[in-house]
């Protein structure tokens, strides 16, 4: 989270004031009521009288957008009474399918998860679906939803933000000029999505020349070894699209350090140290994946299916977008309010 030390502490008073409230009341029901979800619902589902667990695993929690995301779920299981625990995607496909097999060998009232690769945890997954678990997939497919029965899919339309941060970065360069792809794994169907995204809007425009579109796999220092390559071997780079905000700040640090701040950056995820960016004219603009409301929403469906027999493909949809705003100057400040209390 970002901002000063007195922002921090009144923001973590005003969540352990409402947390509190809603806890003297026995409920949390009134609270998700506030926050707009329907009051039969929340009534219905409120705290369970016994406490809930949940496994949950996102892409890595070296990424800033995963981490968030647990913070969301941890908050949000709180106020519902779930106990989290965190299997870490450690960002790499092979370390995070050893943490779900190890996951699928435990008991769990639900399971919510984000795959770093599209297919390499199907297997374990499949054995927890049999086992009549609720599993929410979070932000990016675990496999294609013909090929497995998840509960719903909470993701937001990636190819919507791809094509919409591009869209302003090639308005502001007129329509003209020489622009950088920096991808994230190209597993990821979020990453396959923005890419998509970029490529339908980048081929409207003629005149602007595409010189690298190389993944970075979400990797901050892979993002800086790229982009020490890409300031020497290009003289002119009028643009950049990163499928992250980690990566595009990493990047801009190295354009600093090279005298090279005319790039305009675009990114995804609007996460606080993007959005202040973004304020302060470091990044041109970004777009919220709703990190807080994904994960959080994980923790709503899940216990809706548990204590409320919330039914997939019923009670909630097989697939539910979870979009956000293109973030500019204009409502930077109000998204940064709204993740603070893990609403988006």
């Amino acid at each position: 989270m970002s901002g000063t030390d007195k922002t921090s502490k009144t923001t973590v008073k005003t969540r352990r004031d409402l947390l509190q409230a809603a806890t003297a009341a026995g409920s949390a029901a009134a609270l998700l009521a506030g926050f707009g979800i329907n009051p039969a619902l929340a009534a219905e589902m409120g705290r369970s009288e016994k406490p809930l667990k949940a496994a949950f695993s996102n892409a890595g929690l070296q990424a800033t957008w995963c981490a968030q995301g647990k913070q969301a779920a941890e908050w949000w299981g709180k106020l519902l009474n779930v106990e989290v625990t965190w299997f870490d995607g450690q960002l790499d496909a092979v370390k995070q399918r050893a943490a779900i097999d190890n996951m699928a060998s435990q008991k769990w009232d639900f399971v919510a998860i984000q795959a770093f690769g599209i297919g390499t945890l199907t297997q374990p997954v499949q054995k927890m679906i049999d086992a009549g678990l609720p599993v929410i997939d979070m932000d990016t497919l675990i496999a294609p939803l013909d090929q497995i029965n998840v509960h719903s899919v909470l993701a937001p339309d990636n190819e919507f933000m791809g094509a919409s941060v591009t869209q302003a970065l090639a308005n502001a360069m007129g329509g003209k000029g020489k622009i950088i792809m920096t991808q994230g794994a190209l597993g990821h169907t979020g990453a396959q999505g923005r890419a998509k995204g970029f490529n339908s809007v980048i081929k409207q425009f003629p005149n602007i020349e595409v010189l690298d579109t190389q993944p970075a796999d979400w990797d901050v220092s892979k993002a800086a070894r790229l982009w020490e390559t890409y300031l020497t071997k290009y003289p002119q780079i009028d643009a950049a699209f990163f499928h992250n905000d980690d990566m595009a700040l990493a990047a801009y640090n190295i354009m600093k350090a090279r005298n090279r701040t005319n790039i305009l950056i675009g990114g995804v995820d609007a996460m606080p140290p993007a959005i202040q960016a973004v304020s302060d004219g470091r990044m041109f603009a970004t777009v919220r994946n709703p990190s807080c409301r994904i994960h959080g929403g994980a923790i709503v469906a899940g216990v809706a299916a548990v204590t409320a027999g919330e039914k997939s493909g019923q009670g909630i949809p097989k697939h539910v977008i979870t979009d956000g705003p293109v973030v500019t100057k204009a409502n930077a400040a109000g998204m940064q309010w709204m993740e603070d209390h893990f609403l988006i």
